[in-house]
């Protein structure tokens, strides 16, 4: 606790607490959605489980609540925005930021895989059948597809901000266009031309992320890269964060989003439904954009009352201390579930699985409750495998072949560790959950990752010529990484 107030009361001044709090608010509400919806139950003598939402139709309104991976890709924008821009400001190159921005991801992501894999291997020796470690495994690692898209963004970052310093809100008109073309492939039967998609839709959002950061550092002058934003319209690069326009994000973005599915063909579930004929989050579609419109055109309208109560020390430090471990917490958030039903279906004392009567309501508190203090202890394990990530510190270790590199290389091996991280992580996700596994995961899962991870490792061990000046660099006050 000492610490943390420590942390807390040495905060900069130029540091958007806003943008904290809400990376921290967008993971929690994923969290408790997921901890929700989530059925567990004996099937024809096995375990077998669904989500609520299969029956709870009314409950696919309130996902326009708990749908808010959009809001983490936006707040990802503006921490990736400002990251950058003052690393270029210190004297780095886009790949050195790379590097540095890799290390809080790739940690705390390949820890989770092996020891995944390692529970895996004892229980396949112990007797386990390969398919069901698959399905447990696969379910644990549901949320390694979102973050798969966002290392992907991440490493588009550098090119994509050079893009939008230039065109400004054409760069994510554009890729709103891309994503309608491939909403009406799928409409029209041609599911492959929505694969884009995945791509297209999370950089619509990031790239709206950027303009919020701009906006955000004009106001205090500190941005190291942009200068004045002398044009207008489309090509500006700033995002008016005035009343008047929230409003209108916040209408419009709605408004469109009930045309959208009440309407048009989208269904009303930000999230995904076995069954619909569409699926608005994976890959994004127009209705999740449309949301991600209404969402921050309700970020823009509290933005002011929120942070004037940050500045309090109590909601800040809470901040501080979920931000310290947020991705931790995202990415172990299933493995607790699977830990709590195994401890249950040992006892036989399983939740009922009457999905919307009383019963069933009524163990939702504990069994949230049960969650919260099993994902307590994985992050009191993990978590500090993520604080140490994120102490960046420049490189001192030896590591000649790396060292030797030419800065073309270097960076082509760069893009090659984060596709490896990428392609790994999509591996997992495309491959069928009852696919027997005795490792739980594809081998090509983790011979790609690993070789992505390790590649990423010597390069960030490799002495730079900008080491020295790195090292005598001052604090980045504006990262909100």
């Amino acid at each position: 606790m000492r610490q943390l107030r420590m942390l807390a009361e040495r905060t900069p001044a130029g540091r958007d607490r806003y943008v904290d709090f809400l990376r921290a608010l967008a993971i929690s509400l994923v969290v408790l959605g997921h901890w929700t919806v989530t059925v567990v139950t004996y099937g024809t003598g096995d375990l077998t489980g669904f989500s609520a939402l299969d029956e709870l139709r009314w409950v696919r309104l309130v996902t326009w609540l708990f749908q808010v991976i959009p809001v983490f890709f936006l707040v990802g924008g503006f921490a990736n925005a400002a990251s950058l821009a003052s690393s270029r400001g210190r004297g780095q190159t886009a790949t050195q930021w790379l590097l540095t921005r890799s290390q809080r991801l790739v940690r705390p992501t390949t820890v989770l895989l092996l020891v995944l894999a390692a529970g895996s291997l004892v229980g396949r020796l112990a007797g386990g059948d390969s398919a069901e470690i698959r399905t447990v495994v696969g379910f644990a690692t549901i949320p390694l597809w979102f973050l798969s898209a966002y290392i992907a963004v991440v490493a588009f970052t550098p090119v994509m901000y050079r893009l939008h310093l230039r065109l400004g809100f054409v760069v994510p008109l554009t890729l709103v266009a891309l994503v309608a073309v491939g909403d009406v492939g799928r409409l029209l039967g041609h599911g492959p031309l929505s694969g884009g998609n995945f791509l297209f839709g999370w950089l619509a959002i990031h790239q709206i992320g950027f303009a919020w950061y701009d906006s955000y550092a004009a106001e205090r002058e500190t941005r190291p890269l942009a200068g004045q934003d002398r044009s207008r319209g489309l090509l500006s690069h700033r995002l008016p964060v005035g009343r008047t326009t929230a409003g209108l994000l916040f209408l419009v973005g709605f408004g469109v989003l009930l045309l959208l599915t009440v309407v048009g063909p989208y269904p009303v579930s930000m999230i995904t439904v076995p069954g619909e004929r569409l699926d608005n989050s994976s890959p994004p579609s127009l209705a999740l954009l449309a949301l991600a419109a209404g969402q921050l055109g309700l970020i823009l309208l509290v933005r002011h009352r929120a942070e004037r109560w940050l500045l309090r020390s109590g909601p800040w430090r809470v901040v501080v201390a979920a931000n310290a471990v947020v991705l931790t917490v995202f990415l172990w958030h299933l493995s607790a579930v699977v830990l709590l039903v195994g401890g249950l279906n040992l006892v036989h004392w399983l939740p009922p699985a009457s999905v919307g009567t009383g019963a069933w309501w009524a163990w939702r508190l504990p069994w949230l409750a049960a969650l919260a203090v099993i994902l307590t202890a994985l992050v009191a394990v993990f978590g500090r495998i993520e604080a140490r990530a994120a102490r960046r510190r420049p490189a001192s270790r030896p590591a000649m072949a790396a060292g030797r590199l030419t800065p073309v290389l270097r960076t082509a091996l760069t893009v090659v560790g984060y596709a490896g991280l990428v392609m790994g992580l999509l591996i997992n996700s495309m491959v069928s959950m009852s696919r027997p596994e005795p490792l739980g995961l594809p081998p090509a899962t983790l011979v790609v990752y690993l070789i992505g991870a390790g590649i990423l490792r010597l390069l960030r061990s490799a002495p730079t010529e900008s080491a020295n000046h790195l090292a005598a660099a001052p604090p980045d006050v504006d990262r909100n990484g």
